[in-house]
């Protein structure tokens, strides 16, 4: 009798646990298949993204005031306002006390298609929103006061996913041919550099094995040159390698035909990493 008790609750104890094995299995699944018709439904709920082609009048905003569109061939131009219309369908913009108009949008848009347009298919998956302030503001976000030293801003934390940028710095830019800065251009560069996962002056989503050392020698080298006051490049750039690769991105692209000129080396390197040769017109 007590060898039968103890049978039973053996047999007991093993049909319990293949019971409640067989439930976690079950639970697993069903909760598997929740995730999956979860990530359906809401595929199926977004909208497709519909791209307008673009309007006269930014056509003609770039005509006049970008320069690097005014040297691609007519094929590479209408690649170029597919991506400036792709970007402004992705990303939004937003003015913090101005108005957003359609030429900061042609800007904006074209300071984010220039470093990456020789990268078909590249979107801003880091860059949701674009804050545009008036003028310059500070490490606080605030447009008053006597500490208003910054032009344009990655965000983080709160304000991660955004940038942040002076609308007067933004115009200046283009407006200005001759000079060697775009903030918002600079901006775009970090994220860039960002992509492989930090903002630290190497993209190495973009730049091949083999040209990091050779990058991150020259530019030691530069920013060395740079803190003896024997560059023309901005001393801004000396502040880090990743304020140097932005830094010297607005040089490449704004003054292309100067950098090479005075920097054979650098513009070298960076036209490897862009994959581009401003120096030379597309067009041409």
């Amino acid at each position: 009798m007590i060898f039968s008790i103890k049978y039973n609750v053996k047999q007991l104890r093993i049909t319990f646990n293949a019971v409640m094995d067989t439930l976690l299995i079950v639970i697993v699944v069903l909760a598997v298949l929740v995730l999956i018709i979860g990530l359906v439904l809401k595929s199926a709920k977004k909208k497709p993204l519909i791209v307008q082609p673009i309007p006269e009048s930014f056509r003609q905003l770039l005509a006049e005031q970008v320069v690097f569109y005014k040297q691609l061939s007519p094929d590479k131009k209408q690649e170029f306002e597919k991506r400036v219309q792709l970007f402004l369908a992705q990303v939004r913009i937003t003015g913090v006390k101005t108005t957003v108009e359609d030429m900061d949008k042609v800007f904006i848009a074209s300071s984010a298609v220039i470093p990456i347009f020789s990268f078909p298919g590249w979107e801003y998956v880091n860059l949701h929103e674009i804050l545009l302030y008036p003028d310059s503001f500070n490490h606080d976000f605030e447009q008053k006061g006597n500490d208003r030293n910054v032009l344009g801003m990655v965000g983080n934390g709160a304000y991660n996913h955004v940038m942040i940028l002076s609308q007067h710095e933004l115009r200046q830019a283009f407006i200005n041919k001759t000079g060697k800065s775009n903030t918002a251009l600079h901006e775009f560069v970090h994220l860039v550099d960002k992509t492989d996962g930090s903002v630290d002056g190497i993209p190495e989503f973009i730049l091949q094995q083999q040209y990091i050392l050779p990058w991150l020698q020259l530019m030691h080298k530069e920013i060395k040159e740079i803190l003896e006051d024997k560059s023309d490049i901005n001393p801004y750039g000396a502040t880090n390698e990743a304020e140097f690769f932005a830094v010297v991105a607005e040089y490449f692209f704004e003054r292309p035909e100067l950098l090479q000129q005075k920097h054979p080396e650098l513009y070298q390197l960076l036209s490897t990493i862009f994959k581009q040769q401003p120096a030379i017109p597309a067009a041409s």
